[in-house]
C-alpha cells in the first residue's frame, strides 16, 4: 500500500492516491507498507532511486543498511513490534531521504508510525521538511522502546517480589515457579529485542549525523544529536535489565532446587521417624513363644507406647539440634 503525505497549514495531510496515478509533487512523505512491485517501481522511477527489497533489508551488514547513493541516504533500522502480544517481533524499516522527500519502506505497521501521524496532523512544525519528519519518526520509535523498557522493568520488579517474598510461605498454594519462569522468559525476549533495536538506531543516528547531504539542516542535526544522546543511556538500561533477568532466572531455578530439596527432606525425616516403630512392630510380630511381655495384659499398651516414644525421640533430638 502506498500512502502520500504533504505539509498543510494545520499539520501533516494525507493525500488521496489512485493506484497507477503519478505521485503528487507536493508529497513530502511517501510511505510504502507491504508495497507491490508496481508501487515500488513507481517510487523508483519518480525519485530515481532503487528501493531495497525485503531480503536486502534483512541483511545485518552496515554497508547494506546504511549507505549513500546518488545524493540519497538509505537507512534501515530494526524496530520491535507487537509488544502487547505473547510473541513480540523485530521488523526492519528502511528510511530513504531523497532530496526533499522521505520514503519509508516497511512490511509491518508499528505503533510509533500511527502515533506520529496522529501527532503531526496537528503540529505543522513536525512536517516542515523530510529530515524533520525522519527525526519525528525516530523520536516516536525511541519513545516506544522506552515504554517497552519501563514495562519490562515493572514486570521484573513484580517477579522479584514473588520470587523473594517470604509471604508465599503462608499462602495456601505454593508459588508457581513454572509460571514465573515463563514471565521471566517473556521479559528477557522483550529486552533482547529492544536492545537490538536500540543498537540499530544508534548506528543509524551516527550515520545520519556524519552525512553531508544538503537536506540535513542544522536544526535537524540538533534533533538527531539529542536522539543519539537518548539512545545511549537506554542501551545501558536495557543491558542492566538483561542482567537482572538473568539473575532472576538463576534465582528462580535456585528456589526450585530448594523446594525439591525440602520435599526430599520431608520424605527422609518421615522415613527416619517411622523406622524405630517399625523395628518394634517387627520384633513383636515374630512367631516366637518367649517374647518379653507377650502374654501380659498391659503388653499391647506397652508396645504402642514404645513405638510412640521411639518415633518422638528422634523428632525431639532433631529439633534440639535445629536440623528441622
Amino acid at each position: 500500500m502506498l500512502t502520500l503525505f504533504a505539509p498543510g497549514p494545520t499539520g501533516l495531510t494525507r493525500l488521496a492516491y489512485t493506484p497507477g496515478a503519478p505521485i503528487a509533487p507536493e508529497a513530502i512523505w511517501i510511505d510504502l507498507l507491504e508495497p507491490t512491485p508496481t508501487e515500488e517501481k513507481l517510487v523508483e522511477e519518480t525519485l530515481g532511486i532503487d528501493v531495497p527489497t525485503r531480503e536486502e533489508m534483512s541483511e545485518i551488514e552496515a554497508s547494506s543498511r546504511l549507505y549513500e547513493e546518488k545524493g540519497s541516504l538509505f537507512m534501515t533500522a530494526t524496530i520491535v513490534t507487537k509488544i502487547d502480544t505473547q510473541l513480540p517481533q523485530n521488523t526492519q524499516v528502511t528510511f530513504i531521504l531523497a532530496g526533499t522527500r522521505l520514503v519509508t519502506n516497511r512490511y509491518s505497521d508499528p505503533v510509533p508510525f500511527k502515533r506520529f501521524v496522529t501527532y503531526s496532523e496537528s503540529h505543522p512544525s513536525a512536517c516542515g521538511s523530510a529530515a524533520m519528519l525522519l527525526a519525528g519518526l525516530l523520536e516516536a520509535i525511541i519513545n516506544r522502546i522506552a515504554d517497552v523498557l519501563e514495562r519490562v522493568g515493572a514486570e521484573i520488579d513484580a517477579i522479584s517480589a514473588d520470587v523473594f517474598s517470604r509471604s508465599h510461605q503462608k499462602r495456601p498454594a505454593p508459588p508457581n515457579f513454572g509460571r514465573m519462569m515463563e514471565r521471566i522468559g517473556q521479559c528477557g525476549d522483550l529486552v533482547s529485542k529492544a536492545r537490538e533495536s536500540l543498537v540499530s538506531l544508534a548506528r543509524l543516528l551516527v550515520f545520519i549525523q556524519q552525512a553531508t547531504v544538503p537536506q540535513i539542516t542544522q536544526d535537524s542535526r540538533g534533533r538527531f544529536r539529542t536522539l543519539s544522546r537518548d539512545v545511549l543511556p537506554m542501551s545501558d538500561h536495557a543491558t542492566f535489565l538483561g542482567d537482572k533477568v538473568q539473575f532472576l532466572l538463576d534465582a528462580t531455578l535456585g528456589m526450585v532446587s530448594i523446594d525439591q530439596n525440602n520435599i526430599l527432606k520431608i520424605f527422609s525425616v518421615v522415613t527416619l521417624f517411622m523406622l524405630p516403630p517399625s523395628v518394634v512392630v517387627g520384633f513383636y510380630g515374630m512367631n516366637f513363644e518367649h517374647i518379653p511381655w507377650l502374654h501380659e495384659t498391659w503388653g499391647p499398651a506397652y508396645a504402642l507406647g514404645l513405638m510412640i516414644v521411639s518415633a518422638l525421640a528422634p523428632y525431639w533430638y532433631f529439633k534440639r539440634r535445629r536440623w528441622l
